[in-house]
């Protein structure tokens, strides 16, 4: 992972590749799996091994390919997927000698197959008529929990159904799938722990299944957060539900309060909403984790002061700022492409902390410092006691992420070099939510 300017080893190390340890479960008996997270390890390249295969988010691309290139001149081969990959697949191809587009589960033992036969092919394509309960679960057992900080991931579904042009769901690759809810319970009791983060694009993409799953929570006791829209507001009783079964915090993709910016990029959330959908959500006592993005067409440089103001007013307890970035294989990246105005092309830059297209509105580096500005304004003391919480039960989890984790992420990264990564994770989840 390229480390954005606030990120520390809490966030490179926060949790393990579901895309690995779901590829780890779909090897037929009999192979040997080796694997490597080099966020937390180096690659041993003298491996005795038949197949490397990488997964890859976009700003990794170089290293991955650097990584291939190590493996192929020993005669290696290496197969490359992940979402970068299935969106931008055209992209990618010359780089490895095969490519999976799509979902693994289909194709992964068909690649194994054809490799010891020495008939890979080129391309391995998985995405039409993909279901949900293809899906198959990630294997939990073969982790290393001391080395994250949190092992506790579990997904409903894959994709999301909306289209926003500046995410990877704009894509023509794309899926949108739902698992079967038995299989996302086997998955909870697999993780043997209380605490859980379901890592979904968008966990209410189907109101009818986010109700029947809530449902089946009743009784698990659980602590829960997840990713949900701003179209939550639609639905107060599956809000309500999300409470009563132990929601503790939503990342919410509030993305811009300019209503403008927001239809530029097919974001259908209306600002005149959020202070309504804020404060329903505050009243279940759970908090919010606002996601926005800078930079969007309609932007100028008052937006981050305006939008710092709001947050702070409204008592927002987290932010996940972005730069506005232009992935290749989304619409947003077509059209800007087409207006000549990306600038930058080096892919290790695309992890939404730089300015690699021509902005309107403003210049390049007032965008580049009005985003640092606005972590370090809005992770200021001064705004981390305007923004506690009204919720009495939120306040720990509130100031160990504000203070332990932003404000003084490094020192806790160091503690971590003593203490293993997990344990605090796990000391976190037990002060903040007594598991």
């Amino acid at each position: 992972m390229n480390k954005r300017p606030m990120d520390t080893s809490l966030k490179t190390c926060m949790a393990p590749s579901l895309a690995l340890l779901t590829l780890a479960n779909l090897i037929p008996d009999g192979h040997e799996v080796i694997i490597i997270d080099e966020n937390i390890e180096k690659i041993d390249y003298n491996h005795n091994v038949d197949l490397v295969g990488i997964t890859i988010t976009l700003d990794v691309l170089p290293r991955a390919i650097q990584i291939a290139e190590r493996f192929r001149q020993g005669g290696i081969p290496v197969v490359a997927g992940g979402v970068h990959v299935t969106c931008s697949p055209d992209e990618c191809l010359r780089y490895f000698d095969a490519i999976c587009i799509g979902a693994a589960e289909r194709v992964w033992a068909q690649i194994i197959e054809d490799v010891s036969r020495k008939k890979l092919q080129q391309i391995y394509h998985n995405i039409d008529g993909f279901r949900g309960d293809e899906v198959v679960p990630p294997k939990y057992a073969t982790l290393n929990k001391s080395r994250y900080l949190y092992t506790n991931i579990v997904l409903t579904s894959r994709g999301c159904p909306n289209k926003c042009s500046f995410c990877y769901n704009s894509s023509k690759n794309r899926i949108y799938v739902r698992r079967p809810i038995q299989d996302v319970l086997k998955d909870i009791d697999a993780i043997k722990t209380r605490h859980v983060m379901f890592s979904d694009d968008n966990f209410i993409g189907c109101p009818e299944y986010t109700k029947v799953l809530l449902e089946n929570l009743r009784g698990k006791k659980l602590k829960w957060n997840t990713t949900v829209t701003t179209k939550i507001a639609d639905y107060p009783e599956l809000l309500d539900l999300m409470s009563e079964v132990g929601c503790q915090s939503l990342f919410i993709g509030f993305e811009s309060i300019n209503n403008v910016a927001l239809k530029g990029v097919n974001k259908d959330n209306r600002f005149e909403k959020y202070e309504s959908i804020v404060k329903e959500i505050h009243s279940k006592g759970i908090m919010i984790n606002a996601s926005m993005v800078f930079g969007l067409d309609g932007d100028n440089s008052d937006v981050f002061k305006n939008t710092l103001d709001w947050l702070v007013k409204n008592k927002i307890e987290t932010l996940t700022s972005h730069i506005l970035t232009p992935y290749p294989g989304t619409e947003l990246y077509s059209r800007m492409k087409k207006e000549g105005r990306i600038v930058e092309f080096d892919l290790s830059k695309y992890n939404t902390a730089c300015v690699v297209f021509e902005p309107r509105g403003m210049t390049a580096e007032e965008l580049y410092r009005g985003y640092i500005w606005m972590y370090k304004e809005f992770y200021s003391f001064k705004n981390i006691l305007r923004r506690m919480p009204e919720h009495r039960a939120q306040r720990v989890p509130y100031i160990l992420f504000n203070i332990f984790y932003r404000k003084f992420g490094r020192l806790t990264s160091a503690i971590a070099q003593i203490i293993p990564m997990h344990t605090l994770g796990r000391m976190g989840a037990l002060i903040s939510y007594r598991i």
